[in-house]
């Protein structure tokens, strides 16, 4: 199934800021003990909140250069990781913040998290082990959840996910989650049935509209769903609909996906002309 990829940066905004502190104390003197550790948990949350992910890990890394034991830094450098979508390397730095002994609860389940992006769910399961069973949280119970589908006892993961619902007021995420839960075990009307529950929750969410026409379409059921959707959205659902329909040997059913497609796209949308045009190449051979 092809997925449709839907930054401004604060950069001057956090120079500025440093900036204007300089200039009201050009010649202060150098911060030492406690107020050292203030100062760079001030300048840790001010690249955290301001600076894009990638921005703070660069910052990170060079700090810890510097400072190669600092807790502050080490944490900064995970989190930036985690946030820039670079699992492998977050998942590295949390080792680095475990083995000096500063991970905390919260650490450990981005922690958790960033094992699961990277594809290693059995150390990620052992992760989620090593937290307290009082720490019940949404991120919690939906990271067990997904532990739980990769060992395919899906009634352990139905109780987590139930949980991690009613944990949260923006249940899309893990709606969408169950979702594709369903459609793992092959249950495809109850998957629909999560996905278009999370579009309720969250309009805008397009990877929950995707997931529910694929699981409709493998139930071959080819007529779009009444969702709130964009013109290209609209457009890419029908195009996705059409390879569904083309897998399943429904070619006519394609045919006619691809064109409404192209029909309904604001601009030129090459690619449901091209599988259109391949389509009726290999029917005329």
């Amino acid at each position: 199934m092809n997925a449709v990829k839907c930054k401004g940066s604060m950069t001057l905004l956090f120079f500025f800021v440093l900036a204007g502190c300089e200039a009201m104390s050009p010649d202060r003197p150098t911060l030492d003990g406690d107020l050292d550790v203030i100062a760079a948990t001030d300048q840790t949350d001010i690249m955290l909140t301001l600076a894009q992910p990638d921005e703070a890990a660069t910052y990170f890394r060079r700090k810890l250069g510097e400072e190669p034991g600092n807790e502050t830094y080490m944490r900064g450098l995970a989190i930036s990781l985690s946030r820039a979508n670079r699992p492998q390397e977050a998942a590295l730095a949390y080792d680095r913040l475990i083995e000096a002994g500063h991970a905390n609860t919260d650490d450990r389940l981005v922690y958790s998290e960033t094992l699961i992006k990277s594809g290693d769910i059995d150390k990620a399961e052992k992760q989620l082990a090593s937290i307290p069973p009082t720490v019940e949280s949404y991120k919690r119970y939906l990271l067990e959840a997904i532990v739980a589908d990769n060992n395919k006892d899906w009634s352990r993961a139905d109780s987590f996910y139930e949980t991690a619902r009613g944990l949260t007021a923006k249940p899309a995420p893990v709606l969408n989650n169950w979702g594709m839960s369903k459609m793992a075990r092959g249950e495809m009307s109850d998957a629909a049935d999560k996905f278009q529950e999370a579009i309720t929750f969250d309009p805008e969410l397009f990877q929950a509209k995707n997931n529910l026409i694929s699981a409709r379409g493998q139930q071959r059921l080819y007529k779009l769903p009444v969702i709130p959707m964009t013109e290209i959205e609209e457009a890419r659902l029908l195009y996705n609909l059409g390879i569904i329909a083309a897998r399943n040997g429904d070619v006519d059913v394609a045919r006619g996906l691809f064109e409404l497609a192209i029909e309904i796209h604001p601009q030129h949308f090459p690619e449901a002309v091209d599988n259109l045009a391949a389509l009726d190449g290999s029917i005329g051979r």
